[in-house]
């Protein structure tokens, strides 16, 4: 059996699998603030379609730092203005 390896080299790894920039794994810890909020405020299965549309807007808007970072805060601030303060 094989040793599990952190989140931080399989995100790596899947990101150049799937020819992306590295900002894309670079940016995984708004992701998962993103998944956080969108699973408490309003359900567990909001999590990954809040991952999966803010994928396509930074990929759309340049796949940069700050198209991540920037269609993170849209997911996040629309999650909190429906199910209030975490």
């Amino acid at each position: 059996m094989t040793e599990p390896i952190s989140l931080e080299q399989w995100a790596t790894e899947l990101a150049d699998a799937l020819g992306l920039p590295p900002a894309a794994a670079e940016s995984r810890q708004v992701i998962l603030d993103v998944t956080r909020d969108a699973a408490h405020a309003i359900s567990r299965p909001a999590a990954p379609i809040a991952a999966f549309l803010v994928g396509i807007a930074a990929g759309r808007d340049g796949a940069t730092p700050e198209a991540i970072a920037a269609a993170c805060k849209t997911a996040t601030d629309l999650a909190l203005a429906h199910g209030g303060e975490q």
